[in-house]
């Protein structure tokens, strides 16, 4: 199609939205997939920034710039099935050749050598508009909206009821900071879990966001109202979440001079960017946003202390005997750099409550309906439970979402899946896209946050046994084996999650097109990715990963 005639409808910025039907735009699905799942991740029902091209995360966009977006999609819509376009941070920069069977978008986004590997330089180049930050689903185009970190959430708050409260999380008041992109699924997934929820968030716009999308039940400005219905509601043993307009940090200080100690107690603000993420106590939301331009480096500061202080009241809760843990933010580094020495003294959501799924291969398997047609989540829904009626976890998520869960964009679902179960599921879809069980293909991708695709030491590869946490060969095997298995894009970033510096990490989709080109790149990707991920395990030393990594016959005899 020719662009301009393509421009007028859905890439007229900030209002990009994806096509749906089976009308092609592009060469074939193997380049539309990827020209939907761009223009999905930048549609103002999934991105919570479309003008600044953000989709989550504080500042994770899909695209450098509104020209650079429109030479991502200009060249999809141009690129042939013998050809892969090449992106860097959020650009189009050139074509190479490949074969139909390769990945057709190859992005690498925040990526600096180590030395120079720091907010200060990255931002540096970031105001030339040399660079952007890709995030982790962001800059990768496979962000779902905030259903895409819902099943995570919901499974990581579960395994803590199990953990600590014997599975039953009534009468449990679970408190934590942050409504954003990503931290907004924490309401739903603690009602899900049973729990009474309380989130803290400083912009009131985001909070709205969660009660249209029905992933949040109350709101109120006032401290003693959210107070008094979260009290009320943990004596009923009621599920129920108040978004709280406020600084999460004053509202913990508030909270201990009343007494109020939540059972569960984590944050999931953008503390991994102190001068565009974290808004500092003391300071409106409109004071933080003119100070981030006039003076980035004070607002810095303040963030600084302000963490230490929020990690200083976290630390009091634990010894008031809430469960704290941290989300993953790099919260507790932050806070240490601005004065809190105990930061670390909580651990982490991975080492605490996820990495036995590790060794399984198991991760946020996650997939879209390139349609546009629900019916077509609601019948992969329908397989699955079919499919895998022994994973009650899975079969009780999947009906509780296709109940709860509001789609974002282009209707899309996510589940933990491991190493064999994601391969079947993968076949699965594409046999039903065959034989027209479904109005048009998907595409299957992940979270970076998954079994082998990340080195993230104050996060998923927090504690590992072998002392390897900071060991970045694991997500780009992962890169590679993806690459030479077929996936149709893959990704490549630093900073997803945790900031610039503190983590690498890699993402891949695949297009499930109801052909043998597609059934061949399932069976190879479909395994390889969660396999790379018990392969990091099992070398790390733990038994379950030696065991599955025995199991599917991922080592050669020695």
């Amino acid at each position: 199609m020719n662009f301009s005639e393509f421009e007028k409808t859905y890439v007229h910025h900030p209002f990009y939205k994806a096509p749906v039907g089976n009308k092609l735009h592009a060469k074939s699905w193997q380049t539309e997939a990827p020209l939907r799942m761009f223009l999905n991740n930048l549609n103002g029902e999934v991105a919570e920034d479309p003008e600044n091209l953000i989709v989550y995360g504080g500042t994770g966009q899909a695209a450098r710039s509104p020209e650079a977006a429109r030479g991502i999609v200009r060249s999809l819509l141009q690129l042939e099935e013998d050809q892969s376009l090449l992106v860097q941070s959020g650009k189009a920069v050139g074509v190479v050749r490949s074969h139909p069977e390769a990945p057709r978008v190859l992005i690498a986004n925040s990526n600096l050598v180590p030395h120079w590997s720091n907010w200060d330089h990255f931002n540096e180049l970031k105001d030339r508009g040399l660079m952007m930050y890709g995030q982790m689903t962001a800059g990768s185009w496979i962000y779902i909206g905030t259903q895409g970190i819902l099943q995570g959430t919901y499974e990581t708050f579960a395994a803590c009821g199990d953990k600590y409260f014997n599975g039953d999380m009534r009468h449990k008041l679970l408190v934590s900071g942050g409504l954003g992109g990503m931290s907004g699924a924490q309401p739903l997934a603690a009602t899900m879990a049973g729990a009474t929820f309380l989130g803290v968030e400083v912009d009131p716009a985001r909070i709205r966001r969660r009660i249209d999308t029905r992933y949040c039940d109350k709101m109120t400005h006032s401290y003693d109202e959210a107070k008094a219905w979260v009290l009320q509601a943990v004596e009923k043993g009621e599920a129920v979440s108040v978004g709280l307009v406020g600084n999460i940090g004053d509202v913990l200080e508030k909270l201990l001079k009343d007494g109020v100690v939540p059972d569960i107690l984590t944050d999931q603000t953008s503390a991994h960017d102190p001068v565009n993420g974290y808004v500092p106590a003391g300071l409106t939301l409109e004071e933080a946003l003119s100070l981030r331009k006039t003076d980035p480096e004070k607002h810095k500061q303040l963030a600084l202390k302000s963490m230490a202080r929020h990690v200083g009241f976290m630390l009091e809760m634990k010894q008031r005997g809430s469960i704290v843990f941290d989300y993953g933010n790099n919260l507790r580094e932050f806070a240490k750099q601005g004065g809190e020495k105990n930061a670390f003294d909580y651990k982490g959501f991975v080492p605490e409550f996820i990495r036995p799924l590790f060794f399984e291969g198991k991760g946020p398997f996650r997939w879209a309906a390139l349609s546009g047609d629900p019916e077509d989540i609601r019948e992969t829904d329908r397989a699955l439970i079919e499919a895998f009626p022994e994973d009650k976890t899975m079969v009780n998520w999947l009906n509780k979402a296709s109940e709860k869960v509001a789609f974002q964009g282009l209707p899309c679902r996510i589940c933990w899946l491991g190493l064999g179960e994601r391969e079947k599921a993968g076949l699965m879809f594409n046999d039903m896209v065959k034989k027209g069980k479904l109005e048009g293909p998907v595409v299957i991708g992940r979270d970076h946050l998954d079994c082998g695709s990340v080195a993230s030491p104050y996060r998923e590869t927090e504690g590992l046994r072998d002392g390897t946490d900071a060991v970045s060969d694991w997500p780009l095997l992962n890169l590679m084996a993806n690459t030479c298995g077929g996936a149709t894009w893959v990704s490549y970033h630093n900073g997803g999650g945790v900031g610039i510096g503190y983590s690498q990490h890699a993402g891949m989709v695949i297009l499930i097109d109801g052909t043998e080109r597609a059934e061949r790149c399932i069976r190879r990707v479909l395994f390889n990715d969660p396999a790379t991920g018990i392969i990091r395990h099992a070398d790390a030393g733990y038994e379950r990963a030696l065991e599955m990594r025995d199991r599917f016959h991922l080592k050669l005899d020695d």
